[in-house]
């Protein structure tokens, strides 16, 4: 993906590039994806489901604090961007499983690299917020 300003952002792999103005105005479509994936709640459905498939209650309940709202609205819209499966099954009760397609593996990995990223490297992001705190002369915040 083309950045027009000049931070260089390389493309991952199979993806195609574009041209993406920073401060642009309009929502650009890279972006509203990348909110769909980055959001509070599609993290750690993502995660989740890079382990296993899950059904609505059981992924709930393994994700916790997330209202039923949130939680049917995060999987309904990571469904449309094709990273999330959902099957339903025609018993009674209902049963409906949620997976992963191909491309939410590829997204999760990614999403489970960063994570992986941001708790290797807890300690330095700690002493840099340390050395903030003390070089703005302030109380140190968690």
């Amino acid at each position: 993906m083309a950045v027009s300003t000049s931070t260089a952002v390389s493309t991952p792999a199979g993806a195609t590039t574009g041209e993406y103005v920073v401060g642009d105005e309009g929502m650009c479509p890279y972006r509203l994806v990348l909110e769909h994936v980055t959001s509070r709640w599609g993290v750690l459905v993502l995660l989740r489901l890079l382990e296993r498939s899950y059904r609505f209650n059981e992924l709930r309940r393994s994700i916790g604090r997330v209202s039923e709202k949130m939680l049917a609205q995060t999987l309904q819209t990571l469904e449309r961007d094709g990273l999330v499966h959902r099957d339903a099954k025609p018993l009674i009760p209902p049963r409906v499983d949620y997976s992963l397609t191909d491309l939410g593996r590829e997204a999760a990995g990614l999403v489970h690299a960063l994570a992986g990223w941001t708790e290797g490297r807890m300690t330095d992001v700690q002493q840099a917020r340390q050395r903030y705190d003390v070089a703005k002369g302030g109380t140190e915040r968690p």
